[in-house]
């Protein structure tokens, strides 16, 4: 297993916690003493983490503008948290490339979720991906535009 997909595995973990408790405490410490990872798997979910929390409100509200007939406190704790990690490495982590955040999010949703959980994680970001204006480098990246031209 790769060191960001277990990342990425620990980031969800953590943010799940962090919706059930509100807060970091004691937990977090015990999380990591019983979750062993690499210090590079440590800080990519946790540089996830922090990012996550500091953007929740945005993320929310864009998660919610795509994600017809669902209220975001009505998903499962697992999809939301889930979108809320990909629509942040879309919008805030340049060094990570569309497909990988997209095919990373539908393998957790696979792992963690219910039946339905990929498919529901998949057409979020993708209608994330193909319609926020910020993204339009990402989304030409991912359909290989970009390495045609190079």
């Amino acid at each position: 297993m790769g060191s960001r997909h277990q990342a990425r595995e620990r980031a969800l973990q953590i943010l799940f916690q962090y919706d059930i408790h509100g807060r970091p405490g004691l937990w977090l410490d015990v999380f990591w003493e019983k979750n062993e990872a690499t210090e590079e798997t440590k800080a990519f979910a946790e540089r996830l983490v922090a990012g996550v929390l500091e953007k929740k409100t945005e993320l929310d509200a864009l998660i919610g503008r795509y994600a017809t007939n669902w209220k975001i406190s009505r998903m499962p704790i697992v999809d939301r948290n889930i979108l809320r990690a990909g629509v942040y490495e879309l919008l805030w982590m340049d060094d990570v490339p569309a497909k990988v955040t997209v095919n990373e999010a539908i393998e957790l949703a696979k792992s963690f979720g219910d039946d339905d959980a990929s498919k529901f994680v998949n057409g979020i970001l993708d209608q994330v991906l193909n319609k926020e204006l910020t993204l339009a480098v990402k989304r030409r990246e991912a359909s290989g535009v970009e390495r045609e031209a190079k």
